[in-house]
């Protein structure tokens, strides 16, 4: 748009220079340059008028260096041809700062590292998900610039974990404060962008390191928890062992205590008879019984 009204005023200086010396071989296309750099002029500030903002973005308007307070909407606009606008995007962005080096924002190692409270340093990962308010971009431009996660987004977040995290020790960050030092941070950015027009939405803390002593120092006492647990489950199973055992041998006393107690003679024979019976039934067994009365028989097999 400005380069159309550049290449046009061009034209027609070049059209007055040709038309001003009558020897110039390019006399008589003079008129024709001057027709094409009018033409050319006239299409420029014709399509400057109108500006086309895309979805998920605001057009911020200055005009020679003054920020207008309202902004443009996404859509068609037609304006004035001398503004400046400026994009900003409305939807959700995410910033990482991460040690590893290819995850974060920035090249290399850009964790957080911060002081707990008994003075070991902890490395965080973290990621900030936040958005601009569309009715506060003009403010945004004009006071902090188009380069707001350089200025506010990073030094803030950075900020405000080291000022919390002094009220934690680094194993409780590790395991037990972690969503509380979360929720508590949250808060205290939350605050801070407000301030400056922009949108807190989440807050991620994607990993805590611990120094390696700190680390030894917790999955050894790991160990020796899920240690205990396993022998706990042991004696248990030891002790229902035994349980079983003592009420099997009772049970068994008791069987040999009814039985002792309770047969007599007609139940022996009886009991006796039903061994015979089955003996007798067998095909592979011939059987002579001998003996009668009170006196036990005296059996004779041939298999």
């Amino acid at each position: 748009m400005i380069l159309l009204i550049i290449i046009g005023v061009i034209l027609l200086i070049v059209s007055f220079a040709v038309k001003s010396n009558a020897s110039n071989p390019f006399f008589k296309f003079s008129s024709t340059l001057r027709n094409i750099g009018f033409l050319v002029i006239v299409l420029g500030v014709f399509s400057s008028m109108f500006k086309q903002i895309d979805a998920g973005k605001v057009g911020v308007k200055s005009l020679y260096g003054s920020v207008q307070p309202d902004v443009l909407e996404s859509g068609l606009h037609l304006i004035n041809p001398l503004l400046d606008v400026t994009d900003f995007d409305i939807q959700t962005q995410n910033y990482t700062m991460s040690a590893v080096h290819s995850e974060g924002a920035q090249e290399g190692d850009d964790a957080i590292r911060v002081l707990s409270n008994d003075g070991l340093e902890v490395v965080i990962d973290l990621t900030v998900l936040y958005r601009i308010t569309p009715a506060d971009a003009p403010m945004i431009f004009k006071q902090i610039g188009v380069n707001y996660n350089d200025k506010i987004v990073r030094p803030v977040t950075r900020t405000r974990i080291r000022d919390n995290a002094v009220y934690y020790d680094a194993v409780a960050l590790y395991s037990t404060k972690r969503n509380e030092f979360q929720q508590r941070i949250f808060k205290t950015i939350e605050a801070d962008f407000k301030t400056r027009g922009l949108v807190l939405e989440q807050l991620l803390i994607r990993n805590i390191n611990l120094p390696p002593s700190v680390k030894a120092s917790i999955e050894s006492k790991i160990n020796a928890e899920q240690d205990a647990q396993k022998m706990t489950f042991v004696l248990q199973k030891e002790k229902q062992e035994a349980e079983r055992k003592r009420v099997e041998a009772q049970g068994i006393a008791d069987y040999q205590h009814i039985i002792s107690m309770g047969l007599t003679d007609k139940q022996l024979q009886y009991e006796q008879i039903k061994a015979q019976k089955e003996i007798a039934t067998s095909p592979n067994t011939k059987i002579i019984f001998m003996g009668k009365g009170g006196s036990a028989p005296v059996i004779l097999s041939d298999k």
